[in-house]
C-alpha cells in the first residue's frame, strides 16, 4: 500500500506542478499588451478656422470735386451713385465734400415709387431749406445746388429714411501760407533783389573805370 501511494502522491504532484507552469505561461501571455490597431501617424484636422483678429478699416468718404454734380438713381432699398465715376455703382456712398465749395446734387431716374432728397444736419433737421418735394420721377426738380457747410451731415429720401440715406464728410479747405511765412518769403526776395543791384552796381563801376583807363592813353 505504501509504494501505491508514494506512486500515486508523485503522480498528484506532477500533474500539479505542470498545471501550474502551463496557468503561469498562459498568464504572462495575458498580462502582455496585444495593439490591433495600426498607428495613425495623420495629425487631427482642426476644421474651424483660426479667427481673423485684423478689424477692418473705417470706411472714409469718397472725395468729390468743387464744382461737381453729383448723381444719383433713387431706389426704394438705398440710392445708388451715377455720377461722378467714383461713386457708380456704390449704395448710399459717404461723401467728402470741402467746405466753402459749390456742388449739385440730386436723381434722373428712380424705380416709379415716390422720392425726394434733402440735406440734414446730426440732429435730423434740414439744412437751410435744402430739400425737394416728393416727386415719382427725378429731373431737373430734383437737384439741390448748396455750397458745402460743417453742419451737413446726411442726405436723405424723407418717404424713405430708413434706406435712402447717406453720409457727408465735410473738411476743411486747404489753408495757405500763414501771415508770417508770407512776411518770410517777401524779405528773402527783398534781399535778392539787393543782391542783384549790388551786382549792377559793380559791374557799372568796372566798366566806368575801363573808360576812364582808355580816356587816359
Amino acid at each position: 500500500m505504501r509504494g501505491i501511494d508514494d506512486t500515486t502522491r508523485r503522480h498528484v504532484l506532477k500533474v500539479t506542478g505542470g498545471v501550474g507552469i502551463t496557468a503561469l505561461i498562459a498568464g504572462c501571455a495575458d498580462d502582455e499588451p496585444v495593439d490591433d490597431e495600426e498607428p495613425d501617424d495623420e495629425e487631427p484636422v482642426d476644421d474651424e478656422e483660426e479667427p481673423d483678429d485684423e478689424q477692418p478699416d473705417d470706411e472714409d468718404g469718397i472725395e468729390i470735386e468743387p464744382g461737381t454734380e453729383i448723381v444719383f438713381e433713387g431706389l426704394t432699398e438705398g440710392w445708388l451713385g451715377v455720377e461722378p465715376e467714383e461713386i457708380e455703382g456704390e449704395e448710399n456712398p459717404t461723401l467728402a465734400l470741402q467746405e466753402g465749395e459749390e456742388y449739385e446734387m440730386g436723381w434722373e431716374e428712380g424705380d416709379g415709387s415716390q422720392h425726394n432728397i434733402e440735406i440734414w444736419d446730426e440732429d435730423g433737421e434740414v439744412v437751410d431749406d435744402l430739400q425737394t418735394e416728393i416727386e415719382e420721377e427725378g429731373g431737373e426738380d430734383q437737384f439741390l445746388e448748396f455750397e458745402a457747410t460743417d453742419e451737413m451731415a446726411q442726405y436723405v429720401c424723407e418717404p424713405h429714411e430708413t434706406t435712402m440715406i447717406g453720409d457727408l464728410e465735410i473738411t476743411e479747405a486747404d489753408e495757405g501760407p500763414d501771415d508770417d511765412e508770407a512776411a518770410d518769403d517777401d524779405e528773402d526776395d527783398d534781399v535778392d533783389d539787393e543782391e542783384v543791384d549790388n551786382e549792377e552796381m559793380d559791374d557799372e563801376d568796372v566798366n566806368d573805370e575801363a573808360n576812364d583807363d582808355t580816356d587816359e592813353e
